[in-house]
């Protein structure tokens, strides 16, 4: 694998969505740097931010849908619990001073285009016409409110710091 590069037919439409998959793809190219390298502390960090801002962004995801009435909401948000269980699992084997790194790179780099390209590309019509009904029936759009919460909650989250470091640390 890799580095990966974001290409226009990943776009959802939704600039909130598109912003943070691009992030989490950032992420993944720096562990993609990182993948040889001896420096665990660095790698440590990586993988811990990665993976705190990947839960924010389901959160995200996850209310969007329901709040578009997206009838497959319930099982997109099982796919994203049972990534956050593989990825939990995988933090537990870096933890532990296992190099997973390059499989961790790999299974992201798979994983996430075609979750984007399938499942997340499937709710768009949904949320899209939510957030056109909100956004003419509101002045404060949803968007922005779901993005300060959001925000909110991961500034709230740093300071307590990431759960998987208060889980696994």
């Amino acid at each position: 694998m890799a580095v990966l590069v974001w290409v226009p037919e990943l776009d959802t439409g939704i600039a909130e969505i598109d912003k943070q998959h691009k992030r989490i793809v950032d992420y993944i190219n720096r562990l993609y740097e990182l993948r040889t390298s001896h420096d665990r502390d660095a790698l440590g960090e990586v993988i811990e931010e990665m993976l705190d801002y990947t839960v924010s962004h389901f959160v995200f995801e996850e209310s969007l849908m329901e709040n578009a009435g997206y009838m497959f909401s319930g099982p997109h948000k099982k796919v994203h619990e049972l990534f956050t269980r593989r990825m939990s699992e995988m933090k537990a084997r870096f933890d532990a001073g296992e190099d997973v790194a390059v499989e961790l790179h790999g299974i992201l780099s798979r994983w996430l285009f075609n979750h984007i390209r399938n499942e997340d590309h499937a709710y768009v019509d949904s949320a899209q016409a939510y957030l056109r009904m909100t956004q003419a029936n509101d002045p404060r759009t949803e968007k922005e409110r779901l993005k300060a919460e959001l925000l909110q909650e991961l500034e709230q989250r740093r300071e307590k710091r990431g759960w998987f470091a208060r889980v696994f640390g």
